[in-house]
């Protein structure tokens, strides 16, 4: 039986996870392939929202100038090659010869120039990629050479190269998100063409067979949102589907002594974690145990430090993650470019939260409402039920609620009143494009700033000057053993602060 193809691969590497994918083989299934997904993308605009099922579903369609392979190595894509010429900030990009766009036209140095001037203004947004583009200028110096000048040496400028999806110009002037849902501006150079987008239902695609790579094996290709794990299972069982991905934890066992199933598993750089809100004076799902107003107690760093240690972290691998995942210390985990080595999670202790709260000024506690999706990463409502059960233990009057995931995302990160974040507190995940750690601190507890392109994924708006000195310093560190060091430090920074509350990473699975 063939390895699974291009078309699951790049649905693996957009969850940064596609080493796995390699070791799962299907039957030669005629010309269709049809994957079960656990959650749908909330636009297939590629410049709409950062978020992960949006990049699964648009690299199928789109291509970025540079492309990460499954260990997140940087290889050429759009862009043949690249290279900083010697004033140290102007990046030469050298575009790949012969691409053609799918209704024929070639791709070209002005496409690259419309790509990044689109990326900060798509109306309504709710997570921009503009952390990529900020600070560039993009200059077409013929049909295959492109200039980018940064202002400032930027090392990782090729990171940023594979996190902006090209889209043309000739279908984009003008273009609105609902002209990509439809189709009308979807015109990619990717290994699959539109054909047809429900929501909710069913994304198809067909192979582009003028694709200027290897050609998909696949024909068609279907992509069914299946948000339930259980339904997903059952779909799989029944033949309705030939893959899916985010096998539950409850099923995983039973799926290894089905004798027509094949699993694959391998862990993942998605961590799993909290933000809280960090900038308002009140915030609006924190009362007193009456019910009356008080100061945003999140603020306190003793609180935090309380919330922190009230987790159990072990309990959530082994009860609710059922042993797919691992204890997470920070954003990534050991081997990953920029991290602090050898630091451990947080230690449970419930004890030492309660008097953490007592000198906080909090000895009965208070209320608090935690939100998070309901599909979006694996056992997702159950995480979320535990924790509230361990922080209602130290005081903390806990309850959750869960929404829709393109729901939860808008109103966590432009919701409230004045279009900040609307939620107090809030479960969330991120996978670093990047492969490096820069790529989780700057979106994700960089000062927000819309103009800079910072924060863009800060939805608890954390902000600490000297963690921001240290990430603009990073960023414009050449050496590498430098930068790495820069964001060690950045990172302890950050815990040491408790600026975010780290739960886990994900072990990832598949099954055909």
């Amino acid at each position: 039986m063939p390895q699974l193809t291009s078309t699951v691969l790049r649905s693996c590497r957009s969850v940064l996870l596609a080493g796995a994918c390699a070791l799962i083989s299907i039957p030669a299934l005629a010309q269709d392939l049809r994957i079960g997904l656990n959650a749908e993308p909330s636009s297939l605009d590629p410049h709409y929202h950062a978020l992960s099922p949006n990049n699964a579903v648009g690299q199928h369609i789109f291509e970025h100038l540079v492309e990460a392979d499954p260990s997140q190595k940087l290889i050429p894509g759009l862009a043949a090659s690249w290279k900083v010429l010697p004033d140290g900030i102007t990046w030469e990009i050298k575009l790949r010869p012969g691409v053609l766009w799918h209704d024929g036209t070639p791709f070209t140095a002005d496409d690259v120039v419309f790509s990044f001037e689109r990326v900060p203004n798509v109306p309504n947004s709710p997570g921009l990629f503009s952390y990529a583009t900020k600070g560039k200028t993009v200059k077409k110096v013929d049909d295959l050479t492109v200039h980018m000048t940064t202002g400032s040496p930027s090392p990782l400028l090729p990171n940023d190269l594979a996190a902006v999806f090209i889209v043309s110009k000739k279908h984009g002037t003008g273009a609105t998100t609902a002209d990509y849902n439809s189709g009308k501006a979807a015109i990619g150079t990717g290994p699959f063409k539109f054909a047809e987008y429900i929501p909710g239902d069913r994304i198809i695609y067909t192979r582009n067979d003028a694709y200027w790579g290897t050609k998909p094996a696949w024909a068609k290709v279907t992509m069914k949102p299946i948000k339930a794990g259980p339904a997903r299972v059952a779909a799989l069982l029944a033949g309705d589907v030939d893959v899916i991905e985010d096998v539950p934890t409850a099923d995983i066992e039973k799926l290894r002594k089905e004798p027509k199933v094949e699993l694959a598993q391998t862990p993942s750089n998605r961590s799993v974690y909290f933000h809280l809100d960090q900038f308002r004076d009140e915030t609006p799902f924190a009362k007193a145990k009456d019910g009356t107003a008080i100061k945003n107690p999140l603020r306190i760093k003793l609180v935090r430090e309380a919330l922190t240690k009230a987790v159990n972290r072990e309990a959530i691998v082994t009860r609710v993650m059922e042993g797919a995942a691992v204890a997470a210390s920070q954003y990534l985990p050991e081997g990953y470019f920029g991290i602090a080595k050898g630091l451990k999670p947080v230690p449970y202790d419930p004890e030492g939260a309660k008097k953490l709260l007592a000198t906080a000024g909090f000895p009965a506690g208070f209320k608090l409402t935690l939100h998070g999706p309901n599909g979006r990463y694996v056992n997702d409502v159950r995480i979320l039920e535990a924790v509230a059960q361990m922080w209602t233990r130290i005081g903390i009057d806990t309850t959750i609620e869960t929404l829709p995931p393109a729901s939860f995302f808008t109103r966590a990160s432009t919701g409230g009143a004045g279009g900040v974040p609307e939620f107090s507190a809030m479960l969330v995940g991120w996978s670093p494009s990047t492969g490096e750690n820069s790529g989780a601190l700057r979106p994700q507890l960089a000062t927000f700033d819309r103009d800079k392109g910072t924060g863009t994924a800060n939805r608890g708006r954390y902000s600490n000057p000297t963690l921001d000195k240290l990430l603009d310093e990073a960023i414009m560190t050449v050496d590498d053993e430098k930068r790495a060091d820069i964001l060690a430090k950045a990172t302890l920074l950050a815990v040491e602060d408790v600026a975010w509350i780290p739960l886990h990473y994900q072990i990832n699975t598949w099954a055909t």
